[in-house]
């Protein structure tokens, strides 16, 4: 007994016994509560994104680089958001042909909307960026039509013409037209400025102000039976017109004296 009380005087003895509880404690949860397994991550964006990055290893890796780093043949697509992808891939310019010209246009996309939105998820994975607009960001409802004229001819007809018809940019790009084009894609256009055109992003314009353009170009490009005032002349309005009117009516004032003129001395000299 006196040789046990000394072992449990030890210095020792405190440790052994903590050790000798947490084994026994340990053992015991094992037995009775054995941990579950690691759940793999099976979320919906997960898998949109590990989708996406297939579809971007076939289509996209080749000019933008194998993480989206880019390369001489494409830009980095790192931050550029899902808005960007969808505007591209969802307008056919993306993937482009191997000879690009000047500018990427418009074609048949070749990916479905599915497939959009997993590129899209795994292009934001690589960095933050300006995400797809809802469909009550670019909705006519509550907009002001007569506003979004002001704006569209104040920061976009320099280029894409007053009714939104398109024109020509030095070196062989163009200002596409954009009658037809999906309000959500106007949307994306003005909030990430694709090739040519500058971004507006909402410090510029504002959500209502992109609501407010896009209301105008559904009014002015809608179904239209007729023009009320007559050949529209591209949309150009009075200067495209008077422009007409000099060249071809006064052109034909001086084709009509010239033959007059000529009429009449050929019958003196007969």
């Amino acid at each position: 007994m006196k040789k046990l009380s000394a072992r449990r005087r030890h210095p020792l003895a405190a440790v052994v016994v903590l050790l000798l509880a947490l084994a026994a404690t340990g053992g015991l949860y094992a037995a009775f509560a054995p941990a579950t397994k690691a759940q793999a991550d099976t979320t919906a964006q997960s898998l949109a994104i590990d989708e996406g990055k297939k579809l971007y290893q076939v289509g996209c890796a080749s000019c933008h680089g194998t993480n989206g780093q880019g390369s001489s043949d494409g830009p980095s697509l790192v931050g550029v958001g899902a808005a960007a992808v969808d505007f591209q891939v969802g307008t056919g310019r993306m993937p482009a042909a191997t000879s690009q010209g000047a500018q990427v246009p418009r074609k048949k996309p070749i990916y479905n909307q599915t497939q959009i939105d997993q590129l899209a998820a795994y292009i934001s994975s690589l960095g933050a960026g300006p995400a797809i607009p809802t469909k009550n960001d670019y909705s006519p409802e509550g907009a002001d039509i007569a506003k979004g004229g002001e704006l569209f001819r104040t920061n976009c007809a320099q280029c894409h013409n007053f009714t939104g018809e398109g024109g020509a940019l030095t070196h062989g790009k163009f200002a596409p037209s954009l009658e037809g084009v999906a309000p959500k894609h106007i949307y994306e256009a003005m909030l990430t400025g694709p090739q040519n055109m500058p971004s507006f992003p909402d410090t510029t314009l504002s959500q209502q102000n992109k609501k407010d353009i896009i209301a105008y170009l559904n009014a002015v490009n809608g179904d239209q039976t007729e023009n009320p005032g007559g050949l529209k002349l591209g949309g150009l309005g009075p200067v495209s017109e008077g422009l007409f009117a000099w060249i071809f009516g006064l052109g034909a004032l001086i084709v009509v004296a010239v033959w007059v003129a000529a009429r009449t001395a050929k019958a003196k000299k007969s």
